[in-house]
């Protein structure tokens, strides 16, 4: 039987879905990309913020449809909106057959199966808090010189705006093991990039081996032949720590870029943030990063129109961006979610001023942006390619700088065959605001 899947959501929710695709693959399902010749239809959903949860929504109703065409058996709902709303989505979109949670996706196929022997609605929605161990080989949809591994899952931050813990459980870690085994079967397959992802990263290993261990995983994951970049997202500002530092200074694979998501700069709302750093210790702790690894290229995201911001709080973060200068940086308007503290605080912003102020950052940004590309003018960085360009005869690659899909590109002139992949030497010539522009090193 053929199946479509559609993926929705964060690289994390991606690791999950080509985990199912493995497991089906194994018990023998085949896949297509057209909706119309599929015999089952499978959405793994997303409800982190608005715009995601209606994303979901939509896609779920659009698929629904094919349950009137005689070719499409099974409609299964996976994910976050699976496990949050399952009995929502009963009631109101009663075409969908099967719900499988984020703690149950390794069972997809006995309940795609239980589906077909027509056993009624097939419901694996479990604790958030079991640890699905999948030892299939993952179908890797990215382009296959980079890929995700998932370290670990769910969160015990509980950020008063965040509904993660509810959704996904509290903090677990996979075993050493387990992610050297899976990246080897990754690396074999092609991969050179691992990009280690979880709700957070930084405090990887703590319920295993009872203190943090991304330093040890890292040194373990270097030792892969074949592998040639490690790059770390993800990474909580209060818990990174000198062992950590140390890591990303001293193993040779392990990119100088950290993802550290701040979330504000005021104390004022970092404190109804529930986020557990001041001003100073944010301070400090970019100080730190930067005395210690000169070169490290440092991404963080923030959340503008949070309940309560004023001016005097969007000024406070705009002078620290101002300040801290970080390489990468992306901003997101406060979404609203039921079950969350924040939804019941008062002073609720109006979304023209989230707007206002998230473009205003923005705007900081760009000229930060445009000046740290330019002080790499003269520099030779190490490039990998991921594309070309034909009628500019020119290449696409990312540096230790960029992380796919939400950072820049460096833009290469070279007259010689290059595949995507390929790593290289290219000298920088050029910037624009986000990009880097450069020859390749003969």
């Amino acid at each position: 039987m053929k199946i479509l899947f559609v993926s929705l959501g964060c690289d994390k929710n991606l690791v999950d879905t080509e985990n199912m695709l493995g497991i089906l693959k194994n018990k023998g399902f085949e896949f297509t990309d057209d909706e119309w010749e599929a015999d089952i239809i499978a959405i793994n959903t997303c409800c982190f913020i608005g715009d995601a949860k209606q994303e979901s929504i939509n896609t779920i109703l659009e698929m629904a449809e094919h349950k009137k065409d005689a070719r499409c058996k099974v409609l299964v709902v996976a994910g976050c909106l699976a496990h949050r709303y399952q009995d929502e989505i009963i009631k109101e979109i009663p075409e969908v057959d099967a719900f499988v949670g984020t703690s149950s996706y390794d069972k997809i196929a006995d309940m795609i199966n239980s589906v077909l022997e027509e056993k009624g609605i097939s419901n694996f929605v479990e604790d958030a808090n079991r640890m699905p161990m999948v030892e299939a080989d993952r179908i890797v949809t990215t382009p296959g010189y980079y890929e995700y591994l998932k370290i670990a899952e769910g969160c015990d931050k509980h950020c008063t705006y965040c509904v993660i813990p509810k959704v996904r459980g509290s903090f677990r870690s996979f075993p050493i093991e387990y992610l050297v085994n899976q990246t080897k079967k990754l690396v074999e397959g092609g991969v050179k990039e691992i990009i280690l992802v979880a709700q957070e990263t930084t405090l990887y290993g703590v319920d295993l081996y009872g203190k943090k261990s991304l330093p040890k995983l890292l040194h373990n994951l270097g030792l892969i032949e074949g592998l040639e970049w490690i790059r770390i997202l993800y990474c909580y500002p209060e818990e990174i720590n000198d062992e950590l530092i140390e890591a990303i200074k001293n193993e040779p694979k392990v990119c100088h870029y950290l993802d550290m998501p701040i979330q504000h700069a005021s104390d004022n709302i970092l404190k109804r943030m529930g986020r557990r750093t001041s001003k100073q210790e944010l301070t400090d702790i970019v100080a730190k990063l930067r005395r210690e690894i000169p070169d490290i290229a440092l991404r963080t995201t923030l959340i503008t129109g949070f309940p309560g911001e004023t001016d005097v709080d969007h000024e406070e973060v705009m002078q620290f961006i101002d300040e801290c200068e970080f390489d990468r940086l992306g901003v997101f308007t406060y979404s609203r979610e039921e079950d969350t503290v924040a939804a019941q605080m008062p002073d609720q912003i109006d979304e023209e001023i989230k707007e206002k102020y998230r473009d205003e950052l923005m705007q900081l940004q760009q000229e930060i942006s445009a000046d740290r590309s330019a002080a790499m003018i003269g520099r030779i960085v190490r490039v990998m390619i991921e594309g070309f360009i034909p009628e500019d005869n020119t290449y696409v690659g990312r540096s230790y700088k960029d992380a796919p899909n939400v950072d820049g590109l460096v833009f290469i002139e070279c007259d010689r065959e290059l595949m995507s992949g390929d790593f290289i030497d290219v000298k920088i010539t050029g910037s624009t605001e986000y990009d880097l522009i450069g020859t390749i090193v003969e």
